[in-house]
């Protein structure tokens, strides 16, 4: 049969609905909008509702018609007092009907919940926070395990995702709190952040005075790409560079983060190029059995290989390796300002001394189990 006689398939006939036929059809759920709102610290604000036990993000349900990002707004306003423009989208949550964390007698349709980026508030911000006495019991800015664990399971879940997608410069999209698709590194090794102790401690750009001894070395290691390594204790999942004590068999602080990079992160040094960006004072020394004054040395070096993932031999345990960009980094280790100066100034160097340029924040990777060469 020639191909201008043949004919086309005949198509099922469509059933024909009226607009409220449609209406009806159409899959009817919640929306609500959540603010994830730090401090300068980096820790994030919970606010304790009258009506429930545990604390929540700032935020609500969607009012008819409103968008995510008015609901967001109008919300932190009415709860806060606080009248600014939601940044972006940190994490998308669809809370099914049934799930374990919904009452079981409340008519429930299931939930999606967006979770957009409220912004850091300074100490004056903080200040001028006025809550509703009706609604809101108080706020408190808590470290991401202290959050988490005022919070129901889903909620810490959600709370946690966005978080870290902050971080790492991304989007979770989440069903029940838990990421459809590849779970993102920060949440694979469960991450937290915290402000550490070292961020009270004065940070010196510049030579170590001769009587102050060097028990530690740490350093900011660059990827030929700019990031720098970061490593996670399974057995405290908090951000740290490279580094630890300098050991009486070290001939130098320079040999003692070679050694400790190596043992860590598996991490080959170029030979000969670290350099020292300066030292924290620590006045007590008592982490190293009370020596006393000390400067606890920060260095940068560029990488030339990784090794295949190892255990180290000092805690028996096998470290995660990150790799970020050296302003994402600050903001993981929790050291506060110093530890974005340590940041530019790190990556200044590099820049400068190897060549290696300025990495922009962008999403967290992990290292290949297997190593990489440069």
């Amino acid at each position: 049969m020639n191909a201008e006689h043949e004919t086309a398939p005949v198509l099922p006939q469509q059933p024909q609905m009226s607009p409220a036929e449609y209406a009806r059809s159409r899959h009817a759920v919640w929306m609500s909008a959540a603010a994830l709102v730090t401090d300068q610290l980096g820790r994030v604000l919970l606010v304790k509702p009258t009506y429930r036990e545990q604390w929540l993000l700032p935020g609500g349900g969607a009012e008819p018609g409103e968008s995510p990002e008015q609901a967001c707004r109008r919300e932190v306003h009415e709860e806060l007092g606080l009248l600014r423009t939601s940044g972006r989208v940190l994490a998308v949550n669809w809370l099914a009907p049934g799930h374990p964390d919904v009452a079981p007698d409340l008519p429930f349709p299931g939930e999606v919940r967006y979770v957009l980026d409220g912004g850091t508030l300074t100490k004056p911000d903080i200040a001028a926070l006025r809550l509703p006495a009706d609604e809101l019991h108080g706020f408190e800015f808590l470290d991401s395990r202290a959050a988490a664990e005022r919070m129901i399971p889903v909620d810490a879940q959600i709370m946690l995702a966005a978080l870290r997608a902050r971080l790492a410069g991304t989007t979770a999209h989440l069903e029940g709190g838990r990421h459809v698709g590849a779970v993102p590194p920060l949440d694979l090794r469960q991450v937290h952040t915290r402000p550490r102790d070292g961020r009270r401690w004065p940070w010196h750009p510049d030579h170590v005075p001769d009587q102050l001894p060097v028990p530690q070395a740490w350093g900011w290691l660059f990827a030929p790409d700019g990031r720098v390594v970061l490593v996670i204790d399974p057995a405290e999942p908090l951000a740290t560079l490279p580094g630890g004590t300098v050991e009486p068999t070290d001939a130098s602080p320079e040999a003692a983060l070679a050694r400790e990079a190596a043992e860590e992160a598996q991490l080959t040094l170029a030979q000969g190029k670290a350099e020292r960006l300066g030292w924290v004072y620590d006045a007590t020394g008592d982490v190293y059995g009370g020596i006393g004054e000390c400067a606890r040395l920060r260095l940068a070096a560029p990488i030339t290989s990784v090794g295949p993932s190892a255990i180290d031999p000092a805690s028996g345990r096998q470290f995660a390796r990150l790799l970020a960009a050296p302003e994402q980094a600050a903001a993981l280790l929790g050291w506060g300002d110093q530890g974005y100066q340590q940041a530019a100034q790190a990556a200044h160097l590099a820049r400068k001394q190897w060549g290696i340029p300025l990495a922009v924040p962008s999403p967290i990777t992990e290292l290949p189990a297997e190593g990489i060469a440069w």
